[in-house]
């Protein structure tokens, strides 16, 4: 048997062979990206890769070398690609993203849009992000806001992304790949529900609850410890809920929602801060029909399509780690008429001026169906 000693010192033999060996294809790739860009060539040649992949693993016969010779020359191809971009971008190819870099957003007389009525947690969003002093209308729903956008009715849409304990609104995601809208800002609000019912209400008389329905999932824990087999009825809004209770004034139901709808609708405020998570908030996008975006910006959205097959994510990710890029969040939402085919949403620090954003998103484009950015905020 050898020692553990020696068998490292050939270890280290080799490796010092293989960067070496690994230097001089780097330096070939540099000469095909040349050639490349000179001819207006794409960099990702995936016909060609599959056929030198399918020769490489032919040259073995056990299944484990198999495997870990694709894997590997999978690597050195997406290494040398990723050297390709960096050159593509030292060459003055960029993505046409088509924003236009500020160094701040004029809101005076802006126009706002948000869902819901008086009352509901997108106003609070709205007030805090613009400023009480802003005008702003609500819509029955967020697909109302979009089109208020698109038409041109309004400036700006305040929009629910995200819940710290519900997690994503997936209608969101939906909305953001059908409308032609760029994010501009985003806004966190602390969730503090509360149970809401016409004055002189006891919790021994409620029979029904309303509120939306992250907000009833998000209080689950009150209801049944407090209020069991009451009937939870999901509404658009929580404000929604809250202007019910008032209109309809029954001792019977209840609406759960923020303590500001107690005063708007003349409610008794029955149990205060009643979500399971103490720590609960809401995530709200600030989107715009205009493609814009602040030079100090340090978030940007993208979305892409990818097919169904083998290690297709793990691939783009790639992008992201290699240029030091630090990815923050990834959602996916199915593709209409194409089972099992996905849009893949992902949030990642940076701006569109650094560099390192700017070889991602050319390894992306080319790499990736249908990019969008959807924003740098």
């Amino acid at each position: 048997m050898k020692d553990l000693k020696d068998i490292r010192v050939e270890i280290d033999t080799i490796d010092d062979q293989l960067l070496k060996l690994y230097h001089q294809r780097l330096l070939l790739a540099g000469n095909v990206a040349e050639y490349k860009i000179a001819n207006h060539r794409p960099v990702l040649d995936k016909k060609r890769e599959d056929e030198k992949l399918g020769v490489l693993t032919s040259k073995v016969e056990e299944p484990f070398e198999k495997e870990g010779i694709r894997e590997l020359f999978e690597l050195i191809m997406s290494t040398s690609r990723k050297r390709q971009y960096q050159m593509m971008r030292e060459h003055g190819v960029l993505v046409d993203h088509a924003y236009q870099p500020v160094e701040a957003f004029d809101f005076k007389g802006a126009r706002i849009v948000y869902q819901g009525v008086e009352g509901a947690y997108s106003q609070v969003a709205t007030e805090k992000f613009f400023g009480p002093d802003q005008s702003s209308t609500h819509v029955t729903t967020w697909k109302d806001a979009m089109e208020a956008l698109k038409e041109g009715r309004a400036d700006y849409a305040v929009l629910p992304i995200e819940n710290s304990t519900a997690g994503a609104v997936t209608q969101i995601y939906d909305l953001l790949s059908a409308y032609d809208v760029s994010i501009i800002g985003e806004e966190i609000i602390k969730i503090e529900h509360a149970l809401l019912a016409v004055p002189g209400t006891k919790l021994s008389d409620i029979k029904r609850v309303y509120s939306h329905p992250q907000a009833l999932m998000q209080c689950d824990h009150f209801l049944q410890d407090h209020l069991p087999g009451v009937e939870a009825q999901s509404l658009l809004n929580t404000a929604v809920s809250a202007q019910k209770i008032h209109d309809e004034g029954r001792k019977d139901q209840a609406a759960i929602a923020g303590a500001i709808n107690a005063r708007i609708y003349d409610l008794e405020i029955l149990r205060s801060s009643i979500q399971d998570e103490k720590k609960n908030e809401t995530r709200f996008l600030i989107v715009s029909s205009q493609r814009k975006f602040c030079t100090d910006a340090g978030h940007i959205s993208i979305c892409f399509e990818l097919p169904n097959e083998e290690g297709s994510l793990y691939r783009i990710l790639s992008h992201f780690t290699f240029n030091s890029i630090n990815m923050s969040r990834i959602e996916s939402r199915p593709l209409e008429g194409k089972p099992w085919e996905y849009r893949f949403f992902v949030d990642f620090e940076g701006n569109l001026l650094d560099d390192s954003v700017t070889n991602a998103l050319i390894g992306l484009s080319e790499e990736t169906r249908n990019l969008r950015i959807l924003g740098n905020y």
